[in-house]
Order: C-alpha cells, then structure tokens, then sequence
C-alpha cells in the first residue's frame, strides 16, 4: 500500500469543483463533479488522489484517518475581496443609516472610508496585526481558507505600507492564506479634497512606486485596485493608476459599478485586469466585454444586502454573456461586516438567482481565479494543494438554504486539521 498523510474517507458527497481549462464559465457555472461514499487522499500538503472510499482505503495507509460518514467534503473557500486589515469599527454609521443617510452622504460628510482611515493611520502595527488575528480566526472557523486583503485605508505612505506589512505578519501569524492588494485610489483623503487629479498624480508618482518597492523587498506579486466609482476615480483616472501600476508589475483589479456604470468593468477587460468586483450597476456592454475578456466578475451580495438596496449584481446576465463569475464578502467595517462565505452563498441564492451549485463554485474555484491562484487551490483535483472543508451535513445543498449558522465541522490547510 501507498503512504499517505491522510485519508478522508466514506463521504456522502466530495464537491471536487473540477477546473474547465480555467473557471467555470457561463452555463458550465455550477459542475461540482460529486463523488458519493468518496474519499480523498493527501500527501505533503496535496492533493494526491479522490475517488470512491472502496478503492482509496485500499490503496493508501495513512497516518491520520478521518472518517467523514454522513458528511459532505467540499474545498475551502475562498474570499477574493476583503478590506482586511483595518482598526475599530463603524457601528455608529450603522445607526445614521438606520436613520436615513446613504452611504455617499456619510462618505462626504468626513465618515465612511475616512473615518477608518483616521483610524488605521493612529493604529501602530503592532494593535493594527492584533486588532485583525481574531477576524481571521473567524473567518477560518466559517471554512475561508484563502482570503485577499487591501490597503486602501492609509491613503499616504507610511499608513499604506503599515497596512501592508501588517498584512505580512498576519499571513504568517495563522493558517488562512493571504492574498496582497494595494489599494491607494480606494478614496480621496480629506487633505486632497477637490484635488483629485493631484492625489491622482501622487498615487502615481509616490505611492505605486512605494508599492513596487515593497513589492520587490518581499518577492511578493501586489495586486493594484483602484475604487472606480462616481464621486472617487472616473475612468480615465482609473486607467492612468491602473496603467502605471501594470508597468511596476502589479496584477490588476478593479471596484466597479457599484452605484453608477461609469464604464470601469469595460476598462477592467481591457487592460486584462484579474477581477472587476461589485458590478451591480453593470451596463450591458461591460457585461458583454466580461463574457469576451479573462476578467473574473466578482459578485459582493452582502455589500447591497448590508446596505438595505434592492439591486445586486446581474449574475445571470453575467453567465448568459458568457463569463466567470466568483463571489466574495467584501469584509468591511463599513458596510458588510460578515466573516462567512456560507452567509454570502446563501444571499446569492436569494439575491442574485444562483443554485447552490452555481454559488459553491463561484465561492471556491472562481473564486481562487479571481486571485490569481485558481491553478492552485479552489477544487479538489490531484495536484491542488488540499484545503478541505468538512461539513457538518451529507448534502452540500444545505449551503445556500440554510443561513445564520455555521455548517463547517473540520477545516484542513495544507493536508493538516486546523479547525
């Protein structure tokens, strides 16, 4: 018999997700490729095989045996867009909202963004990394496996690279993967206000090089983000950030169409951006650009449902065209505070129009593509590095119909038991 690390065995249902020559796109959205009484063997943190539990437990000895009778095994989530890490929180605009005021006019009164960013630039690393550890732990007990974190509320040097390098420490203080973006246009700063071309020009000129330069010391790919949106960055703003930062060497993404279609989705395609996210004011031509372009659109339904508004991103629009949808949190302190993908699944299935099939797999390996990572993680195939989920029912449909509890029994990183 073959040694193995560890055997998964005699699962009501393995969700292998299997790769299509990249995400699943359009109607092929949702192909879970189930294994009943299956089993999953992992050796030096991968993948090495999945198949039914008959063959496996006669195939492999393993030190650690796991018997998952009368459960469902799926991969870890994936959370391609956070604003993890930040300082505080933001319950009183929660309280304002409740009130009346909208989400611009708590931004242009000096709240929102900037409020934590105040925040974040008083924070010292050492409170803004200690502030940030227990998000991350709940994040991983709700099945997040691999998260994308931001800048974006520094918006000067020393703050966004503070962010940055807390960031580092995080993704090695615990086990949830983290993925880098920088993210300098997420606002304009109160001390540039009517200025946006200047600050436009100094995250050009200072702080995408800074980026780099960290970039660079830590031989870590960044990815650039830019908050293309009315009342922040136009398109052609977007388009000079975003064109020097590819010339640095960041990956691309992009905040889109979140309250008004400026046409930054369209912009995404075009420069070969990895994501555009948000998208719920998507005109139809950008959503025909995604279904002709790599960009992953990605869908943000706790942001809309976190905000008390009727429109979400026109997911069935996005798969008629032909593209790759994924789904994220959006973890904010702002306007969606939720740590679980299980909560975002289900809101996609009421708001958006997905099938549990379609939403596992936008949160799983359309979602590792939208990080740049989808060769790696997001499905359990041979090869893939074995980030499993155990859960606590033999039916995977239970995500998405069910909601406000956690279905996640066992969580594996890298072929070991974290939670």
């Amino acid at each position: 018999m073959q040694e193995i690390d560890l055997l998964i065995h005699s699962a009501g249902q393995i969700c292998v997700v299997p790769n299509h020559d990249g995400p699943q796109r359009g109607d092929r959205l949702g192909d879970l490729g189930i294994v009943e009484d299956g089993a999953v063997a992992v050796s030096d943190g991968k993948i090495v095989e999945v198949g039914k539990s008959i063959d496996l437990r006669a195939k492999y000895a393993a030190e650690t045996i796991i018997d998952a009778s009368g459960h469902c095994i799926t991969p870890g989530f994936v959370d391609p867009h956070t604003h993890l890490p930040w300082f505080g929180d933001r319950a009183n605009e929660f309280e304002m909202r409740l009130g009346g005021a909208t989400y611009m006019e708590i931004m242009a009164a000096g709240g929102g963004i900037m409020s934590t960013v105040r925040n974040v630039r008083q924070a010292g690393l050492e409170e803004l990394v200690a502030d940030n550890l227990p998000r991350l732990a709940s994040l991983l007990r709700h099945g997040t496996t691999s998260v994308e974190a931001k800048t974006g509320y520094g918006l000067e040097k020393a703050a966004e690279l503070k962010q940055l390098d807390a960031m580092w420490q995080l993704n090695q203080a615990q086990p949830v993967e983290v993925t880098f973006t920088f993210l300098p246009a997420h606002a304009v700063p109160v001390e540039w206000h009517g200025r946006t071309d200047e600050y436009v020009n100094y995250v050009i000129t200072e702080l995408l090089p800074a980026g780099a330069d960290w970039m660079q010391k830590h031989n870590v790919t960044l990815f650039c983000d830019v908050f293309c949106e009315a009342g922040v960055f136009d398109v052609a703003q977007t388009r000079r950030i975003l064109t020097r930062a590819a010339e640095l060497g960041f990956r691309l993404k992009v905040h889109a169409d979140e309250f008004e279609g400026l046409g930054g989705t369209k912009l995404a395609v075009e420069l070969g951006a990895t994501s555009a996210d948000h998208l719920v004011k998507t005109p139809d031509a950008d959503i025909a650009a995604l279904g002709q372009g790599d960009t992953i659109a990605v869908g943000l339904p706790g942001t809309p449902f976190g905000l008390a508004e009727r429109e979400y991103t026109p997911a069935k629009a996005i798969l008629a065209a032909g593209g790759a949808l994924a789904l994220a949190t959006d973890f904010n302190p702002g306007t969606t505070w939720n740590e679980s993908m299980q909560m975002v699944i289900a809101l996609a299935c009421r708001y958006m129009g997905l099938t549990q099939a379609q939403a596992l797999a936008a949160a799983t390996l359309n979602a590792a593509y939208a990080i740049g990572r989808g060769d790696e993680i997001g499905s359990l195939e041979p090869g893939k590095q074995a980030d499993i989920l155990i859960l606590d029912t033999a039916d995977y449909r239970q995500l998405g119909y069910r909601y406000g509890t956690n279905l996640v029994q066992t969580v594996v990183k890298k072929g070991r038991v974290v939670g």
